[in-house]
């Protein structure tokens, strides 16, 4: 009765699967924008071809094998060099690559028409984050991952958006057609909103185009989708659609943050002051590279805690922070940060872990530099 066991647990297999098939997530979500819909319908229109293309297939070669096997008595066809035969199997698939080739070449064009935005968006990655300006509105800023490290280090349960949460998610608005302009300042990201179907690659001295048009108002997640470093998997993307009253009020905020950081930069500040500032900006920006506590990785990532940089002369100090290390992991962070973000951080490292040093650098001090730079 049972002498064919395999055959029994295959069909054992398929009952169980079958049964919570419903809860598997294996295809293509439809997404949140038109291109993403016309990319799930050629999904699923070269999907069905394949199918029809592997029932014919199969469905002749068991007819054959089971119709003609040689129990049977069949006796195989003789014949050599068929015309017949060999115009068919080159004209039957150049005429389904053609029902193929015109639905996606339609698509294709439509995905990489980037002409006429209405918003205009400068993408560059670094490691690991991104930065993103807005052409024309003199508003930029970095999106950093927000994840709790005690999460990463499962010290504690992981949340429902576990390495996919930023402190400042990029903005558009409803209805507007948004071109991204996406490049990278270090190694090659991949800026990527599956929501969208839009992927992007960031190439260092290149600019690749993409753009959206997002109808439906929400938060909509993606994730660097290139292999660019140790913490890769810790670049999440997080865009908020906002309806365009509420965009334009987000917008001119921005403006008067960054009209408030300029004059901030003439700001007489105390020790105490940067300190504090810096404690910030190092624990979203330095922090996975040197440590909560300055102890860095070493040797890749040298510790910060009774360091000769930060314990050494501010000049120095401030070199290395705004210009990076060349052959090194230390990125330059001149053009990442601002004037008053860059002296608080480089303050904070000077007076945190026992350094010490009671000195400190002032935003003053960072826009001379940068000017001095400029000439």
């Amino acid at each position: 009765m049972m002498r064919h066991p395999q055959v029994w647990m295959g069909l054992l297999l398929w009952s169980v699967f079958s049964q919570a098939h419903g809860a598997w997530t294996v295809n293509m979500a439809p997404g949140a924008t038109d291109i993403s819909h016309a990319v799930f319908d050629l999904h699923m229109t070269i999907f069905w071809i394949c199918v029809v293309i592997g029932v014919i297939v199969f469905g002749a070669m068991f007819w054959s094998m089971i119709l003609h096997r040689r129990s049977t008595g069949q006796v195989a066809a003789k014949f050599h060099e068929s015309t017949t035969v060999e115009i068919l199997w080159t004209v039957v698939p150049l005429l389904i690559l053609v029902a193929m080739a015109v639905p996606a070449t339609a698509t294709l064009i439509k995905m990489y028409d980037a002409s006429e935005p209405d918003v205009d968006i400068q993408i560059t990655g670094y490691q690991w984050k991104w930065h993103y300006k807005y052409l024309g509105q003199d508003v930029e800023f970095f999106s950093n991952l927000t994840t709790p490290a005690e999460q990463i280090h499962n010290q504690s349960a992981k949340g429902e958006h576990y390495l996919l949460e930023v402190d400042q998610p990029l903005v558009l608005p409803i209805g507007a057609k948004v071109r991204f302009l996406v490049t990278s300042a270090d190694v090659i990201h991949s800026w990527w909103v599956p929501a969208f179907a839009v992927k992007r690659d960031a190439i260092p001295g290149f600019v690749n185009e993409a753009w959206t048009r997002v109808d439906k108002p929400g938060l909509y997640r993606g994730q660097c989708a290139e292999l660019c470093g140790k913490d890769h998997g810790f670049m999440p993307i997080v865009v908020d659609v906002k309806t365009q009253a509420d965009y334009d009020t987000w917008l001119g905020e921005r403006k008067a943050e960054a009209l408030k950081l300029k004059e901030l930069t003439s700001k007489e500040w105390t020790l105490e002051e940067l300190v504090a500032r810096g404690d910030k900006v190092y624990h979203t920006t330095c922090v996975a590279c040197h440590q909560a506590e300055g102890q860095g990785l070493p040797p890749m990532f040298p510790a910060l805690k009774g360091s000769k940089i930060a314990t050494g002369p501010v000049a120095d100090h401030l070199n290395i922070v705004f210009h990076g290390k060349p052959g090194t992991a230390m990125a330059a962070f001149g053009k990442q940060l601002s004037e008053v973000d860059l002296a608080a951080v480089i303050t904070y490292e000077r007076n945190a872990w026992g350094n010490n040093k009671g000195d400190m650098v002032t935003p003053k001090d960072v826009l001379a530099l940068k000017q001095a730079e400029s000439k």
